[in-house]
């Protein structure tokens, strides 16, 4: 790194900080986990983590006046990273439990894996590969999975997708059970992923470090 990074983990009060906070630490990373506007909005960089349902999580993310937080730092420039629901809270609505739109960061819908395919096993849980697509629009060599070998696995865990409206949006996709699904989104300064970068030991942690190594 050219300077410590200090970097904030969104706190809307749903996730488990811990395992993202201890592998951006042991990168060397300065950590703010916080709710609190004028902190995030300082940090280098910013990473929305996320697992629960989407319909809370908005709850939540409303009540502790989050949106102008996300919107705005996203705006700055500076490197965002969302994480699962932290990836799908960043698109235009949703569909699980009950219809709720979203930040609407990143145009499109998040649907049930079962819309793909009835037959397949959900949750999707476990380790996959994911494939990434040739790129056009990279920006400031903001490429976080440049060094990304495709033989090696990441950590999954869910139930929905995201469906981007514009397929230039899709970074990765992911192949599971007859189907491929969207599994991260680069846009501008946003990497935003299905996998979880923080439980997918050395290949997640150049990820993470190659997205605030800036």
């Amino acid at each position: 790194m050219n300077k410590p990074y200090k970097i904030a983990v969104i706190d809307y009060q749903m996730s488990n900080m811990f395992s993202i906070k201890n592998a951006l630490t042991a990168l060397g990373f300065e950590v703010e986990v916080t709710s609190d506007y004028s902190t995030i909005i300082s940090c280098d960089g910013a990473i929305l983590p996320g697992v629960g349902s989407f319909p809370e999580a908005m709850k939540h993310i409303k009540e502790l006046n989050l949106e102008a937080s996300i919107i705005d730092f996203i705006a700055s420039g500076k490197p965002f990273l969302g994480i699962c629901l932290g990836f799908h809270l960043l698109f235009d609505k949703s569909n699980e439990i009950e219809d709720t739109f979203g930040l609407g960061v990143i145009p499109g819908e998040v649907k049930h894996l079962s819309v793909l395919n009835e037959e397949i096993r959900i949750p999707h849980v476990g380790w996959n590969k994911i494939q990434k697509k040739q790129k056009h629009n990279i920006k400031n060599n903001f490429d976080p999975l440049k060094k990304l070998n495709e033989q090696e696995y990441f950590y999954f865990i869910h139930s929905f997708y995201v469906e981007p409206e514009d397929n230039n949006d899709i970074y990765s996709t992911t192949e599971y059970g007859g189907i491929n699904f969207c599994s991260s989104i680069l846009k501008d300064n946003i990497f935003a992923c299905q996998f979880h970068p923080e439980k997918s030991g050395r290949k997640g942690a150049n990820i993470l470090s190659e997205i605030f190594n800036r």
